[in-house]
């Protein structure tokens, strides 16, 4: 009989077929994801027109789904850590496809409303569970770096949505755009049938075959049996999981993650959602504004493996705080005239280091909390950082509805940026303070 502790074997592991899975299938559920939260953006246009909305009216309807991703997230978050990652992403997942599929068939403005509450919920829930089991899964030395690309799914959604935007919206309607989501509700039996569960949670529930099944994919050579008990360190929290992120000097990075998480959605839901129609206010053609768009979430995708690559080689926090410094930068000279290629530049910066930082961030938290309350720590940064996506929207529904110069509402969504900038600036310090607090306790007892 063998004692074997699960983390040295996942943290060590060659990456492999297994990891390639893992990534793909997370992948895939966040290019339908990020689809479903970035398709607002792109149709804004036209509902605004085919119900004479007013920007500030759009903003609120496009903030609907900003509020169910705050109680998704908040709730399903938690709720993982107790029945499990993967039944987690099955609800979310199947709650968010379905309500994004009636959605199409919405004929005003309060059933457009509850619709997209509801498919919020779906999406606020599946962020931090996948990002938790893809964290949990992936070798420590590729850690950020496989999370990046992970989440780059999210940015490949929102690039699909204003792809087919481009292709659907002239000739279908924007009604089309949502009856798009039948798809992945087709694919989803094939990708619960691939995906594996969380090998903390099968260990903490006693489901010990299972989880050696997981480990033998892993790691092959291991040749684990059925006498072989399974451990995991930091399996179980003490009382109150929410409690837990402010415990064990936690508490001033807790905070300085969710004004990170607020800021960040703050400005990823502004330019999402009021991009194609600030660049039309400015003249530019519909086509044009929504390529803006598309450019956007691959400038997301890019930031993201790149700072994921630079985090696994770098400090995380430190590679987060300037790509928060150059988001406010680039943001705020989108207002200015500019050359074509520099434009485009731009929101290619501006979305590297805004929705790129943004799956940064999701990284980073995954790392910072224990097993036993990483759900929770996601889902909680993630929902408090709902309300800033909430919020932008609303910003920028005011912003237009005030009928200010370009620039100033540009400036105005570059703010954010340099807030989470001292954030994260104040994150760091905050860890080498406890780093260098617990080195003299360490030192104390021997």
């Amino acid at each position: 009989m063998r004692a074997i502790d699960v983390h040295p074997i996942i943290d060590n592991a060659r990456f492999s077929r297994f990891h390639w899975t893992v990534v793909a299938l997370c992948a895939l559920l966040l290019i339908f994801d990020g689809y479903d939260l970035f398709i607002f953006g792109v149709v804004l246009p036209a509902i605004m027109q085919e119900w004479g909305l007013t920007p500030l009216q759009a903003g609120a309807l496009g903030s609907y789904a900003l509020f169910g991703m705050m109680f998704g997230a908040l709730t399903f978050g938690t709720l993982a850590d107790k029945i499990g990652r993967k039944k987690g992403i099955a609800i979310c997942f199947t709650l968010f496809s379905a309500a994004t599929l009636v959605n199409g068939f919405a004929s005003n403005p309060t059933e457009f409303g509850i619709c997209r509450f509801i498919a919020g919920l779906g999406c606020g829930g599946l962020m931090p569970n996948a990002v938790a089991l893809m964290s949990e899964y992936a070798p420590k030395r590729l850690r950020s770096t496989l999370v990046a690309v992970m989440f780059s799914g999210y940015s490949l959604g929102g690039m699909l949505a204003a792809g087919v935007g481009i292709y659907m919206l002239p000739t279908f309607g924007w009604q089309s755009m949502f009856f798009a989501a039948a798809v992945p509700l087709l694919l989803l039996p094939l990708i619960l049938w691939w995906l594996p569960e969380s090998v903390g949670f099968l260990v903490r529930e006693g489901q010990t075959a299972k989880a050696r099944l997981i480990l033998d994919r892993i790691d092959p050579m291991l040749a684990l049996d059925a006498t072989d008990t399974l451990h995991m360190a930091d399996t179980k929290g003490r009382g109150v999981a929410v409690l837990e992120l402010f415990r064990d000097g936690r508490a001033t990075r807790t905070l300085c993650l969710w004004v990170a998480f607020f800021c960040c959605l703050l400005m990823v839901y502004a330019l999402s959602s009021w991009l194609p129609k600030l660049m039309a206010s400015a003249g530019y053609s519909l086509g044009s504004s929504l390529s803006f768009l598309l450019v956007l979430n691959f400038g997301g995708m890019a930031g993201a493996i790149l700072g994921g690559w630079l985090g696994d080689r770098l400090n995380l926090g430190k590679v987060m705080g300037v790509f928060f410094i150059a988001a406010a930068l680039s943001i705020s000279l989108l207002g200015f005239k500019s050359a074509p290629v520099v434009l485009y530049l731009l929101i290619f910066v501006a979305g590297a280091t805004t929705i790129g930082t943004q799956i940064l961030l999701y990284a980073g938290t995954a790392q910072f909390y224990g097993l036993s309350i990483r759900s929770t720590g996601l889902g909680w940064a993630s929902g408090i950082g709902r309300n800033g996506a909430i919020l932008g929207p609303l910003l920028g529904g005011a912003l237009m509805g005030m009928n200010l110069p370009l620039q100033l509402n540009f400036i105005a969504f570059a703010v954010p940026g340099a807030v989470a900038a001292l954030a994260m600036a104040l994150f760091i310090l905050s860890s080498h303070r406890h780093q260098a607090v617990s080195s003299v306790l360490i030192t104390a007892k021997s």
